[in-house]
């Protein structure tokens, strides 16, 4: 404490205020003169025990900081009293919050980058290796034009599936980093529907699967045509996929004050209750799920829609089959 600067110029005015008082006092009266030297000398002891116990509050600051820095986040250092050191406790306690809660975030968007390079390691391996195999296959000189037409095809596949995750997988990583700009145009229902359809009509065309349409032509909403499209695309992919031939897949989209409504059913063979909680997580695949199947599809459009002020719920039936109700709220909720 005595090494500081600031204590030292401190002491020294203090004491050349009581010296010189003392001395001005002694010309009045002995008397007096030493009552000044006493109260300056209480003075300046005061002041000297004072400043002693800043030095002990801010050395303990000073350790908790430290403790701080090396990520201890449960010390509490409030102080409900008034002064300028309870108000730098107080605001030192917030920012420690601030720093827990930054650590917290931070921990788990590591977490989640790990799962998500497992996760991708875990679906690309699978195609890698059959065109492995399939490539040592096409190098044998005698095989016969038929299997090594066949081969080809099979690689073809894999590379599209291979390209469609890695394409998806992006779409996902900067829907999860906020960096896509939703664009907000009111988009009337009936053509984003027919524009949704387009890539599974050869799909059901080849099931002898029927698809009816019902819902108003003004019905519309507000948001992005093109990433809702692929949204509602993922959704039908799945009710094709899980819907036998011959099937039907019905849409209706409906409005009133509160939302825009489009539900997607179909007559398939429903999926699992024990799936149900899930089914809209990164890579879960469930009971029903076919071999190639990802489980990628319906978690972008669980993610497409929740960024445009949107929810999506599903109900399923073995027997009826399967429910998705997107509902687009006109204010935020």
């Amino acid at each position: 404490m005595l090494r500081n600067r600031e204590f030292q110029m401190l002491l020294l005015v203090m004491s050349s205020i009581g010296i010189t008082a003392t001395v001005v006092a002694a010309f009045f009266s002995s008397v007096a003169a030493i009552f000044v030297f006493i109260v300056s000398m209480l003075l300046i002891g005061t002041s000297l025990l004072f400043t002693r116990w800043r030095y002990r509050e801010l050395a303990k600051l000073s350790r908790y900081l430290r403790e701080i820095s090396n990520g201890n986040d449960s010390l509490d250092v409030r102080d409900n009293q008034e002064g300028e050191l309870s108000i730098l406790k107080n605001d030192i306690y917030k920012v420690t919050l601030m720093l827990s809660e930054h650590r917290s975030l931070l921990q788990r968007d590591k977490i989640q980058l790990t799962d998500a390079i497992s996760d991708i390691s875990h679906q690309l391996k699978t195609p890698l290796t059959s065109m492995t195999v399939m490539a040592d296959l096409l190098s044998a000189p005698d095989l016969p034009p038929a299997k090594r037409t066949e081969f080809t095809h099979h690689i073809r596949i894999q590379l599209e599936r291979i390209d469609w995750l890695v394409s998806s997988l992006l779409k996902l990583s900067k829907m999860d980093a906020k960096t896509i700009q939703f664009r907000k145009d009111q988009i009337p229902l009936r053509n984003l529907i027919q524009k949704a359809l387009e890539p599974v009509m050869i799909p059901m065309d080849i099931k002898g699967q029927t698809v009816s349409i019902a819902g108003d032509d003004d019905v519309s909403f507000v948001g992005d045509f093109n990433w809702t499209a692929e949204a509602v695309i993922n959704i039908l992919k799945n009710s094709v996929e899980h819907t036998p031939e011959g099937g039907t897949i019905d849409i209706t989209f409906s409005e009133n004050a509160l939302f825009t409504e489009i539900v997607i059913a179909d007559n398939g063979k429903g999926i699992p209750r024990e799936d149900l909680p899930y089914i809209f997580k990164r890579f879960y695949k469930g009971k029903n799920a076919s071999e190639g199947s990802i489980g990628i599809g319906l978690a972008m459009a669980y993610s497409i829609i929740a960024s445009q002020n949107g929810v999506i719920d599903v109900t399923s039936d073995s027997e009826k089959g399967t429910q998705f109700r997107i509902k687009f709220y006109k204010h935020v909720i």
